[in-house]
Protein backbone atom coordinates (compact mmCIF):
# COMPACT_ATOMS: atom_id res chain seq x y z
CA UNK A 1 0.00 0.00 0.00
CA UNK A 2 2.92 2.35 0.86
CA UNK A 3 4.50 1.52 -2.46
CA UNK A 4 1.46 2.18 -4.89
CA UNK A 5 0.92 5.85 -3.11
CA UNK A 6 5.05 6.21 -3.43
CA UNK A 7 4.59 5.24 -6.94
CA UNK A 8 1.20 7.36 -7.88
CA UNK A 9 2.35 10.42 -6.31
CA UNK A 10 5.99 10.15 -8.40
CA UNK A 11 3.98 9.40 -11.51
CA UNK A 12 2.05 12.47 -10.76
CA UNK A 13 -1.49 11.13 -9.75
CA UNK A 14 -3.54 10.93 -6.85
CA UNK A 15 -3.77 7.46 -5.04
CA UNK A 16 -6.53 6.23 -3.15
CA UNK A 17 -6.32 2.59 -0.92
CA UNK A 18 -9.07 0.28 0.10
CA UNK A 19 -6.77 -2.06 2.92
CA UNK A 20 -7.60 -5.39 2.68
CA UNK A 21 -5.23 -6.54 5.16
CA UNK A 22 -2.61 -5.46 7.81
CA UNK A 23 0.27 -7.41 7.14
CA UNK A 24 3.46 -7.42 9.52
CA UNK A 25 6.51 -7.73 7.11
CA UNK A 26 10.19 -6.60 6.45
CA UNK A 27 12.32 -7.14 3.03
CA UNK A 28 12.70 -11.13 3.03
CA UNK A 29 10.00 -11.95 5.60
CA UNK A 30 6.24 -11.90 5.85
CA UNK A 31 5.81 -12.11 9.94
CA UNK A 32 1.69 -12.04 10.25
CA UNK A 33 -1.55 -11.15 7.94
CA UNK A 34 -4.55 -10.22 9.16
CA UNK A 35 -7.43 -9.80 7.34
CA UNK A 36 -10.22 -6.76 7.35
CA UNK A 37 -13.77 -8.04 6.92
CA UNK A 38 -15.14 -8.13 3.05
CA UNK A 39 -18.10 -5.88 4.67
CA UNK A 40 -15.56 -3.10 5.56
CA UNK A 41 -13.34 -3.42 2.18
CA UNK A 42 -16.82 -3.20 0.19
CA UNK A 43 -17.67 0.18 2.34
CA UNK A 44 -13.97 1.76 1.68
CA UNK A 45 -14.58 1.02 -2.30
CA UNK A 46 -17.98 2.25 -1.90
CA UNK A 47 -17.10 5.86 -0.10
CA UNK A 48 -14.38 6.12 -2.74
CA UNK A 49 -16.05 5.14 -5.66
CA UNK A 50 -18.62 7.68 -4.70
CA UNK A 51 -16.64 10.82 -3.60
CA UNK A 52 -13.48 10.49 -6.29
CA UNK A 53 -12.88 10.13 -9.80
CA UNK A 54 -11.18 7.21 -10.23
CA UNK A 55 -9.65 6.81 -13.45
CA UNK A 56 -8.06 3.54 -12.99
CA UNK A 57 -7.87 0.22 -10.15
CA UNK A 58 -5.34 -2.07 -9.61
CA UNK A 59 -5.34 -4.55 -6.52
CA UNK A 60 -2.81 -6.20 -4.32
CA UNK A 61 -2.89 -8.24 -2.16
CA UNK A 62 -6.76 -9.39 -1.36
CA UNK A 63 -6.17 -12.07 1.38
CA UNK A 64 -9.10 -14.37 1.10
CA UNK A 65 -11.82 -15.42 -0.99
CA UNK A 66 -14.56 -13.66 0.72
CA UNK A 67 -12.40 -10.48 0.35
CA UNK A 68 -11.36 -10.89 -3.58
CA UNK A 69 -15.97 -11.70 -3.79
CA UNK A 70 -16.14 -8.50 -2.24
CA UNK A 71 -13.48 -6.44 -4.48
CA UNK A 72 -14.76 -7.82 -7.39
CA UNK A 73 -18.45 -7.24 -6.93
CA UNK A 74 -17.75 -3.54 -5.96
CA UNK A 75 -15.99 -2.80 -9.49
CA UNK A 76 -18.57 -4.53 -10.67
CA UNK A 77 -21.14 -2.10 -9.34
CA UNK A 78 -18.92 1.02 -9.09
CA UNK A 79 -16.29 0.73 -11.43
CA UNK A 80 -17.05 -1.30 -14.53
CA UNK A 81 -15.77 0.43 -17.17
CA UNK A 82 -12.20 1.89 -15.48
CA UNK A 83 -9.11 0.07 -17.10
CA UNK A 84 -8.27 -2.46 -13.91
CA UNK A 85 -4.58 -4.09 -13.40
CA UNK A 86 -4.67 -7.07 -11.15
CA UNK A 87 -1.63 -8.07 -9.22
CA UNK A 88 -2.34 -11.86 -8.32
CA UNK A 89 -0.05 -11.40 -5.01
CA UNK A 90 -0.39 -14.94 -4.30
CA UNK A 91 3.68 -15.94 -3.59
CA UNK A 92 5.98 -13.49 -2.23
CA UNK A 93 9.46 -12.89 -3.24
CA UNK A 94 10.55 -14.64 -0.37
CA UNK A 95 8.36 -17.72 -1.11
CA UNK A 96 5.73 -16.79 1.11
CA UNK A 97 2.33 -18.09 0.07
CA UNK A 98 0.08 -15.00 1.01
CA UNK A 99 -3.52 -16.90 -0.53
CA UNK A 100 -5.07 -19.96 -0.15
CA UNK A 101 -6.12 -22.18 -3.20
CA UNK A 102 -9.72 -21.51 -2.50
CA UNK A 103 -8.50 -17.59 -2.69
CA UNK A 104 -7.00 -18.09 -5.85
CA UNK A 105 -9.67 -19.84 -7.65
CA UNK A 106 -12.40 -17.13 -6.74
CA UNK A 107 -9.49 -14.65 -8.62
CA UNK A 108 -9.62 -16.82 -11.54
CA UNK A 109 -13.23 -16.71 -11.81
CA UNK A 110 -14.42 -13.41 -9.93
CA UNK A 111 -11.40 -10.65 -11.02
CA UNK A 112 -9.01 -11.89 -13.88
CA UNK A 113 -11.86 -11.90 -16.34
CA UNK A 114 -12.52 -8.26 -15.54
CA UNK A 115 -8.88 -7.16 -15.57
CA UNK A 116 -7.32 -4.96 -18.52
CA UNK A 117 -3.75 -6.47 -17.18
CA UNK A 118 -2.82 -9.37 -14.81
CA UNK A 119 0.97 -9.01 -13.93
CA UNK A 120 2.07 -12.72 -12.61
CA UNK A 121 5.59 -13.53 -11.21
CA UNK A 122 6.68 -16.67 -12.17
CA UNK A 123 5.88 -18.30 -9.17
CA UNK A 124 2.65 -17.52 -9.74
CA UNK A 125 2.17 -18.18 -12.95
CA UNK A 126 3.23 -21.42 -12.90
CA UNK A 127 0.71 -21.90 -9.84
CA UNK A 128 -1.78 -20.83 -12.41
CA UNK A 129 -0.61 -22.85 -15.53
CA UNK A 130 0.31 -26.42 -13.07
CA UNK A 131 3.49 -26.43 -15.07
CA UNK A 132 7.26 -25.08 -14.54
CA UNK A 133 8.63 -21.81 -16.61
CA UNK A 134 12.54 -22.50 -16.24
CA UNK A 135 13.74 -19.72 -19.25
CA UNK A 136 12.64 -16.93 -22.31
CA UNK A 137 10.52 -19.22 -24.23
CA UNK A 138 8.54 -20.62 -22.24
CA UNK A 139 7.58 -17.41 -20.49
CA UNK A 140 6.41 -16.14 -23.88
CA UNK A 141 4.18 -19.64 -24.08
CA UNK A 142 2.69 -18.98 -20.40
CA UNK A 143 1.92 -15.77 -20.91
CA UNK A 144 0.22 -16.50 -24.29
CA UNK A 145 -1.66 -19.37 -22.56
CA UNK A 146 -2.78 -17.09 -19.29
CA UNK A 147 -4.18 -14.72 -21.78
CA UNK A 148 -6.40 -17.01 -23.50
CA UNK A 149 -7.54 -18.47 -20.42
CA UNK A 150 -8.83 -15.62 -18.56
CA UNK A 151 -9.37 -13.52 -21.71
CA UNK A 152 -6.99 -10.63 -21.05
CA UNK A 153 -3.78 -9.02 -21.67
CA UNK A 154 -0.73 -10.56 -19.23
CA UNK A 155 2.32 -9.07 -18.25
CA UNK A 156 4.73 -12.04 -17.29
CA UNK A 157 7.62 -10.58 -14.85
CA UNK A 158 10.91 -12.72 -15.10
CA UNK A 159 12.77 -11.18 -12.31
CA UNK A 160 13.41 -14.68 -10.60
CA UNK A 161 14.97 -16.33 -13.75
CA UNK A 162 18.69 -16.34 -13.32
CA UNK A 163 20.76 -13.95 -15.90
CA UNK A 164 22.35 -10.82 -16.90
CA UNK A 165 19.14 -9.54 -17.21
CA UNK A 166 15.41 -9.02 -16.09
CA UNK A 167 13.21 -10.25 -18.56
CA UNK A 168 9.21 -9.80 -18.78
CA UNK A 169 6.71 -10.26 -21.43
CA UNK A 170 3.60 -8.19 -22.50
CA UNK A 171 1.07 -9.95 -24.31
CA UNK A 172 -1.75 -7.94 -25.65
CA UNK A 173 -3.90 -8.54 -28.46
CA UNK A 174 -2.16 -10.90 -30.04
CA UNK A 175 1.32 -9.42 -29.69
CA UNK A 176 4.31 -10.19 -28.03
CA UNK A 177 6.51 -7.34 -26.26
CA UNK A 178 9.59 -8.41 -24.55
CA UNK A 179 10.98 -5.92 -21.37
CA UNK A 180 14.58 -6.14 -21.05
CA UNK A 181 16.42 -4.23 -18.02
CA UNK A 182 19.97 -4.73 -16.78
CA UNK A 183 19.50 -7.35 -13.44
CA UNK A 184 20.67 -5.51 -10.48
CA UNK A 185 21.90 -7.77 -7.90
CA UNK A 186 22.12 -8.44 -4.13
CA UNK A 187 19.06 -6.15 -3.44
CA UNK A 188 16.64 -6.94 -0.33
CA UNK A 189 13.46 -5.16 -1.48
CA UNK A 190 9.65 -5.84 -1.28
CA UNK A 191 6.96 -4.18 -2.84
CA UNK A 192 9.07 -4.69 -6.94
CA UNK A 193 5.74 -5.81 -8.31
CA UNK A 194 3.20 -3.40 -6.25
CA UNK A 195 5.61 -0.78 -7.75
CA UNK A 196 5.47 -2.34 -11.30
CA UNK A 197 1.78 -2.51 -10.97
CA UNK A 198 0.98 0.61 -9.51
CA UNK A 199 2.84 2.35 -11.88
CA UNK A 200 1.23 0.47 -14.64
CA UNK A 201 -2.12 1.84 -12.89
CA UNK A 202 -0.76 5.09 -12.90
CA UNK A 203 0.05 4.95 -16.73
CA UNK A 204 -3.32 4.35 -17.85
CA UNK A 205 -5.16 6.37 -15.69
CA UNK A 206 -3.27 9.40 -17.51
CA UNK A 207 -4.42 8.29 -20.80
CA UNK A 208 -1.69 5.86 -21.69
CA UNK A 209 -2.31 2.77 -23.67
CA UNK A 210 -1.18 -0.44 -21.82
CA UNK A 211 1.94 -0.55 -23.89
CA UNK A 212 3.08 2.61 -23.22
CA UNK A 213 1.82 2.52 -20.00
CA UNK A 214 3.99 -0.84 -19.17
CA UNK A 215 6.83 0.34 -21.18
CA UNK A 216 7.14 3.63 -18.72
CA UNK A 217 6.03 1.60 -15.69
CA UNK A 218 9.33 -1.11 -16.14
CA UNK A 219 11.42 1.57 -16.76
CA UNK A 220 10.82 3.42 -13.58
CA UNK A 221 10.38 0.32 -10.98
CA UNK A 222 14.18 -0.23 -12.77
CA UNK A 223 15.42 3.21 -11.56
CA UNK A 224 13.88 2.67 -8.44
CA UNK A 225 15.95 -0.83 -8.21
CA UNK A 226 19.25 0.90 -9.38
CA UNK A 227 18.73 3.81 -6.76
CA UNK A 228 17.45 2.42 -4.07
CA UNK A 229 18.03 3.00 0.22
CA UNK A 230 20.35 0.71 2.40
CA UNK A 231 20.51 0.74 5.51
CA UNK A 232 21.81 -2.10 8.28
CA UNK A 233 19.02 -3.44 10.01
CA UNK A 234 19.67 -3.67 14.37
CA UNK A 235 20.23 -7.53 13.49
CA UNK A 236 22.72 -6.71 10.95
CA UNK A 237 20.90 -7.79 8.24
CA UNK A 238 21.59 -5.07 4.79
CA UNK A 239 18.25 -4.21 3.66
CA UNK A 240 16.91 -2.07 0.62
CA UNK A 241 13.79 0.58 0.06
CA UNK A 242 12.72 1.41 -3.22
CA UNK A 243 13.65 4.91 -3.99
CA UNK A 244 10.05 5.70 -5.28
CA UNK A 245 11.35 9.55 -6.74
CA UNK A 246 14.45 8.30 -8.91
CA UNK A 247 16.52 10.94 -10.80
CA UNK A 248 15.94 9.39 -14.01
CA UNK A 249 13.26 10.75 -16.25
CA UNK A 250 10.84 7.60 -17.15
CA UNK A 251 8.02 9.63 -19.28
Amino acid sequence: MQADLKTFSALGVYGLNAVTCVVAEIPGKVSRIEPLSPALVRDQIEVLAGNFPIAAIKTGLLCSAKIITAVAQAIVDLAPNIPLVVDPVFVATTGDVLLKDEAIEICEKELFPRATLVTPNLDEAARLLAAKIPDEQRMAEAAQALAHKYGTSVLLKGGHLAGEHAVDVLFTGGDFIKLTARFVRSVATHGTGCTYSAAIAAGLASGLSLKDAVGRAKKFVTASIEQRFRWKSLSGEHLDALNHRPNERVD
